[in-house]
């Protein structure tokens, strides 16, 4: 095969590294394109190492599946500059990580960080903290239709809902969640005109936006989860910052830029995710009110409308994985130490394996989304996450009688995780 049938044409691979093509909608016609005529193509990108583009379901699944022969910890399973990445390995030792979260790691690391805190996001326990989430929604609805019959609903419900479980859990005071949430939005923002930090000492992303890390935010987490595991060393709570602050592996201490990365992983994807789908499943239901009169008139589909926004929304859009030994996939000869940009929100509407693909159905089944990954690395939040929001749907939609958007929505710029920055809505409530 030759490199012209494995490239990607130059304007379509641009899109992927594009934030704004992820806030304008212009990856989904990205990735159909993909899908038809290159499903597991190359991308040359000026500044950015060469990568292979995944963005078929089977693929992507396959790929999940194979933990020892695609890895998280080679390279930045992040998409970085070329530039970004020098300057990553310059300042950490000659590693490309920033971080040494769950998903920088591999067996047999990630299997012991990750069974630090998996009782934590267990159903088993989850069950006992169902009516503490459920006062937190209540309170959620209250707000919103104090709003008197218009809001934005991510400013005033998903992005705090979610934000105000995950801190309780882990041990966060209530008057410092804004300070998370400002962190988390300049973090995972930091290429979107709204919600990236605006300071001069940032890492810089791949040319024409791409993944950005600003070092300003990843120090101010630091300095607050460092002081938060000291008093937690000093004085344990029944909270997830005291596992951490106090966690062993081979009976040492984990380093302080493992607790750190932990806090900073928890903190961020713990709500961020659960936030964008929860205001892509209300985007979703304003401009589809047949969906939300399914909904009214059986409340047993909340687990499906739950599924199908987080299908529908995808918020982490890609991770990267590295080839560890030579291999073919997809059709392709790869090679090790390749690159691989998996494509989870193309993946979740291949026509292959969801029907009407690109149509909002809260009765979908199967379900079979890919967006909390697969294998190893499955999402540890993810029951949580659904809890979460199956939680707050029980609460709002007896009360919802209708719903429209009352001006343009908007989603961030970012090619990492994105989902709804605003969204204008007019409602009823009975």
């Amino acid at each position: 095969m030759n490199n012209s049938d494995i490239r990607i044409p130059d304007a379509v691979a641009a899109n992927l590294v594009d934030p704004a093509a992820y806030a304008d909608h212009r990856i989904h016609q990205t990735y159909d394109w993909l899908r038809a005529n290159n499903p597991f193509g190359r991308a040359d990108i000026p500044g950015v190492d060469p990568f292979w583009v995944v963005t078929r379901h089977a693929d992507i699944l396959e790929i999940s599946r194979q933990n020892d022969l695609f890895l998280n910890g080679d390279r930045s399973p992040t998409l970085v500059s070329q530039e970004a990445d020098a300057r990553i390995r310059e300042m950490m030792g000659g590693s490309p990580h920033l971080l040494r979260t769950l998903i920088h790691m591999d067996a047999p690391d990630h299997h012991k960080y990750r069974a630090l805190t998996q009782a934590w996001f267990m159903p088993q326990n989850l069950r006992g903290l169902e009516e503490r989430i459920r006062k937190i929604a209540r309170a959620a609805v209250d707000k919103m239709a104090a709003t008197g019959g218009q809001c934005d609903f991510v400013r005033e419900v998903a992005l705090h809902y979610p934000l105000h479980v995950v801190m309780e859990i882990l041990g966060v005071p209530e008057e410092d969640e804004q300070r998370m949430l400002m962190l988390t939005q300049e973090l995972f923002g930091a290429a979107d005109p709204e919600l990236g930090r605006k300071a001069d000492e940032e890492t810089p992303g791949a040319e024409g936006g791409g993944q950005k890390l600003d070092m300003g935010v990843i120090t101010d987490f630091f300095m607050y989860f460092n002081k938060l595991s000291a008093d937690r060393r000093e004085n344990p709570r029944d909270d997830l910052a005291t596992v951490i602050a106090n966690s062993q592996i081979d009976g040492q201490p984990i380093s302080e830029l493992e607790a750190m990365s932990y806090y900073i992983i928890v903190a961020t994807a713990g709500h961020d995710t659960t936030s964008s789908s929860t205001g892509g499943a209300l985007w979703a239901l304003a401009e589809n009110p047949g969906e939300l009169a399914k909904l009214k008139a059986d409340p047993s589909l909340i687990p499906g409308l739950v599924d199908e926004s987080i299908r529908w929304t995808t918020p982490v859009k890609t991770f990267m994985r590295t080839v560890a030994r030579d291999t073919e996939m997809g059709g392709r000869k790869l090679s090790k130490g390749d690159w691989l940009m998996l494509c989870y929100a193309s993946g979740n509407r291949d026509a292959e394996v969801f029907d009407e693909a690109d149509q909002f159905h809260v009765d979908r089944s199967p379900n079979k989304h890919l967006a909390f990954g697969y294998g190893a690395h499955l999402c540890l939040g993810q029951h949580l996450a659904k809890m979460e929001m199956r939680i707050l749907w029980e609460e709002l939609l007896p009360r919802l009688k209708s719903v429209e958007l009352a001006g343009v929505p908007a989603m961030s710029h970012a090619v990492f995780v994105n989902g709804p920055k605003t969204l204008p809505i007019r409602f009823e409530m009975v």
